[in-house]
Order: C-alpha cells, then sequence, then structure tokens
C-alpha cells in the first residue's frame, strides 16, 4: 500500500516506520506520472516496508530530507535515518535501490 502525504509530516512517518521509500514527485511532472504506478506496484510486492508519495511542491519539509533536485526522485530510509536515493524515471534503478534496503 502506498500512502499519499496530505500535510508535511513525512518526518513523523519516518521516525514511526523501519524502512520508508518516498517518491517525491509533482503534479506537472510526467515521468512522474509514469513512475507512480509502478511505484504502487512494487509496494503491493513488498510488505516490510512503508511507501510514501510526497508532492515535492506542497512539502517543502518533507523535501529537505533528502536532496529533490530532479523530479521524480526516490529516497529510502531505515531507523530514521537518510540511507541513499535516486532520481530517475527507470523502473530497473528503482527496484535495486529498494532491494537494497528491504534485503538487509
Amino acid at each position: 500500500m502506498v500512502q499519499e502525504l496530505n500535510e508535511d509530516n513525512l518526518k513523523n512517518i519516518v521516525n514511526d516506520n523501519d524502512t520508508v521509500i518516498v517518491q517525491y514527485s509533482a503534479t506537472w511532472c510526467g515521468n512522474c506520472r509514469i513512475m507512480k504506478p509502478k511505484f504502487k506496484k512494487l509496494a503491493s510486492e513488498l510488505t516490510d516496508a512503508t511507501f510514501v508519495i510526497a508532492d515535492a511542491e506542497k512539502f517543502p519539509e518533507s523535501r529537505k530530507m533528502a536532496t529533490v533536485d530532479n523530479l521524480p526522485t526516490f529516497a529510502v530510509f531505515k531507523n530514521g535515518s537518510f540511507v541513499n536515493q535516486a532520481q530517475t524515471n527507470k523502473f530497473d534503478v528503482l527496484k535495486d535501490l529498494v532491494h537494497e534496503v528491504t534485503s538487509n
């Protein structure tokens, strides 16, 4: 399941869950729209992580938690800390990022 932020509270979600994977996106971003169903599919396959979609323009505090200077950006947080990220529109890169943190 994927949770879409309705408020700028990613910090709380990261602190409350062991592993959090975030897709930073924006409504105008075509690649974000292309990756969103792929991100959701990955979330349905992996139950040991929390998947979140954060609008990088609406939620600046959430955006600051990773280095988001291109969209879509995917970031991984583990035990309350930033671990890694990828700025990509390639599903294989996203899968590798997610499996890197969920296989440990």
